[in-house]
């Protein structure tokens, strides 16, 4: 039976991405952000609009999707309670969060230069997107969403399908944030007519029998 309820959080299961942009003085800024959907080449994020993240894009017009797999949560968490904003907006006070500076740094990550853009990539990540903002839009009067377009993808060789430019749907395992908690999986729990009929290289596989003993 279904029931009328007015939901306070509407993350049904979205993937964990830590956006990094640069600040004004050329430093990194490492942020976790799960309002984030694909079509094409192109992303559509959305985050607060007081955050160091939007004044960071706003002004650069670039940034690196990281992608995160699901074996990083314990980083993605270190990162939570930080911000980039000094002094640190009321409103992120209240909630606990605190001012740091190397975000990098308090988080275990590592740095690595990008190639396109100036924002650096997080090395521990298997899947790195350097992008330029292509639109900006209001959103909900307290947020702000970014329309931007991959320029360059990077992505660790073992996730690819060999001979292929397509990635393992098994062998990458993302970060979910569900209901603000993490999850992460990888099991493939039927086949894909969808897959079937778009020829994708991995149409093949089959569910894995969760009842085998």
């Amino acid at each position: 039976m279904h029931v009328s309820s007015d939901l306070k959080v509407l993350y049904f299961g979205t993937p964990v991405v830590l956006i990094s942009t640069r600040n004004k003085d050329g430093s990194a800024n490492l942020a976790p952000m799960s309002s984030a959907w694909w079509l094409g080449q192109s992303c559509m994020l959305g985050m607060g609009s007081r955050s160091k993240t939007t004044e960071n894009l706003l002004r650069e017009r670039e940034c690196v999707l990281n992608l995160v797999p699901s074996d990083l949560a314990g980083a993605v968490d270190l990162l939570a309670p930080l911000t980039g904003s000094d002094p640190v907006p009321d409103s992120k006070v209240a909630k606990g969060y605190r001012f740091e500076a190397d975000k990098f740094g308090a988080a275990g990550l590592t740095a690595q230069s990008s190639e396109v853009v100036g924002a650096p990539r997080v090395e521990e990540c298997p899947v790195q997107l350097e992008c330029v903002v292509e639109e900006v839009h209001a959103f909900a009067g307290t947020a702000t969403a970014f329309e931007v377009r991959v320029v360059r993808a990077h992505v660790e060789e073992r996730l690819l399908i060999p001979g292929t430019e397509y990635v393992d749907p098994v062998g990458w395992d993302p970060l979910i944030m569900k209901f603000c908690e993490y999850f992460g999986g990888g099991v493939n729990v039927r086949a894909s007519t969808l897959a079937e009929a778009w020829r994708m290289p991995h149409h093949g596989l089959r569910p894995v029998d969760t009842t085998a003993g």
